[in-house]
């Protein structure tokens, strides 16, 4: 017996789906071919949980040791308790913005709206124009 993983299995579509995402395709192809510019004016978004890490770079742990003396043992770092949302966004020149959740905040309709205006002012101090 051995483990094996779930397989990847597309939605299958109706024939109306299937014609809807053809429009839709098409107008975006349309709207490229209008303005080439168009998806260099994209900006998309993402969220995912990080944990903090109680970061010590090599350097930070080097100690003196005469050449006799043992390497000193670096214990591996271990995830922290403290998970927070990231959201990110980013366009073709890369981050436009990012924002961590404060802790015990709700992700909720306000917190989005919130992050929106965030990201509006950010788009106006990156992209005067």
């Amino acid at each position: 017996m051995r483990r094996v993983d779930a397989k990847f299995v597309p939605k299958l579509l109706n024939f109306h789906q299937k014609q809807h995402c053809m429009n839709i395709a098409n107008e975006m192809l349309e709207s490229v071919r209008d303005d080439p510019n168009l998806l260099q004016r994209v900006i998309t978004g993402d969220e995912s949980w990080v944990y903090g890490y109680d970061v010590e770079t090599k350097a930070q742990s080097s100690q003196w040791k005469l050449p006799h003396e043992p390497r000193p043992k670096k214990a591996r770092q271990v995830r922290s308790n403290v998970k927070v949302l990231l959201t990110v966004f980013f366009d073709c020149r890369g981050v436009v913005h990012h924002e961590f959740l404060p802790q015990g905040r709700m992700v909720n309709k306000e917190y989005y709206l919130q992050v929106m205006r965030n990201l509006r002012e950010a788009i106006r101090q990156k992209r005067p124009n």
